[in-house]
């Protein structure tokens, strides 16, 4: 019997290294053996199959739930928080830069800065990490009204927006609102609105990116909340992506614009807020390849 080491049989089966040592590790590769540190692994070992339950699991899930709750820096936990946090923000206006993101994730102080520092945007990248740990906790649960409302509350908390009675924090809009000049659903249709657009979003069966992206289109039309909506809707977006095991993906500030005029546009081309969607999943895939996480 001949027997190949990790790196032989991953670069065989062009896999990476860490999927071929938990594989030994859990038992996955029959006759497979330790001599001191070093696997052993038969050269005709099988792999478990892509279609049984062991691999079909949400490995980004676990490892964000893992990290989460170990704490961990400089892993894809990490990253994901203070990436999309710093970008959802900014687009937003946030004046924050990406390394006082980082700073305030890793040490809860803020880095000096020689220009003025808003106090809100300190407050709302703090609490918008709050959200994210909400997602990746909720991120098996159906979507519903209290799930997006929580994290509307999480995210406007303790902001000058809070100390206003109008403004109604964690709850739908009072007052009539636009966005980018356009009308959005009167505050008294909200409720009505939002239980439609979630009736007929859970009617799908097997949702797909482009399902979920319209879903996001639909939310933002109807703005239920005062302020916080393109968050708490980017928030919804990484959340239904984690929750059907397709891969996430975080709008770079700097696709701002392109991200705008496919919200404009998406009843009559569906294709320019795709492809700026699919182009930052692919750089959200680049960072799951560097962190060798496994995904469909």
């Amino acid at each position: 019997m001949k027997y190949l080491s990790v790196v032989e049989f991953a670069k065989k089966l062009e896999l990476s290294e860490r999927t071929i040592r938990n594989y030994c590790a859990l038992g996955k590769l029959k006759g497979a053996f330790l001599t001191g540190k070093t696997w052993n692994i038969p050269e005709d070992a099988i792999i478990p199959q892509k279609g049984n339950k062991k691999t079909s699991k949400n490995v980004l899930l676990n490892s964000l739930k893992e990290q989460k709750d170990m704490k961990l820096k400089g892993g894809i936990y990490h990253r994901t928080q203070i990436d999309l946090t710093y970008n959802s923000n900014k687009i937003e206006g946030s004046r924050l830069t990406h390394d006082q993101t980082r700073y305030i994730f890793e040490t809860n102080t803020i880095v000096a800065s020689k220009e003025n520092v808003n106090v809100d945007d300190i407050i709302e990248t703090s609490n918008h990490f709050r959200c994210i740990d909400l997602i990746i906790e909720k991120a098996n649960a159906k979507l519903t009204e209290s799930i997006i409302k929580d994290l509307h509350f999480l995210l406007k908390s303790g902001t000058s927006d809070s100390g206003k009675d109008w403004f109604n924090v964690g709850e739908y809009k009072k007052l009539p609102n636009e966005v980018g000049g356009n009308e959005t659903c009167h505050p008294k249709q909200v409720p009505e609105e939002m239980k439609k657009l979630l009736t007929n979003y859970h009617i799908i069966k097997n949702k797909t990116i482009k399902d979920i992206i319209d879903f996001h289109h639909k939310f933002e039309i109807i703005h239920p909340f005062q302020d916080g909506n393109g968050r708490v809707g980017r928030l919804i977006i990484f959340k239904e992506c984690l929750t059907n095991n397709i891969v996430p993906f975080i709008i770079d500030e700097q696709l701002k614009l392109f991200y705008y005029r496919g919200l404009q546009e998406w009843n009559n081309i569906k294709e320019y807020l795709m492809d700026t969607c699919l182009t930052v999943q692919d750089n959200y895939k680049s960072i799951l390849n560097y962190f060798e996480i496994e995904y469909k």
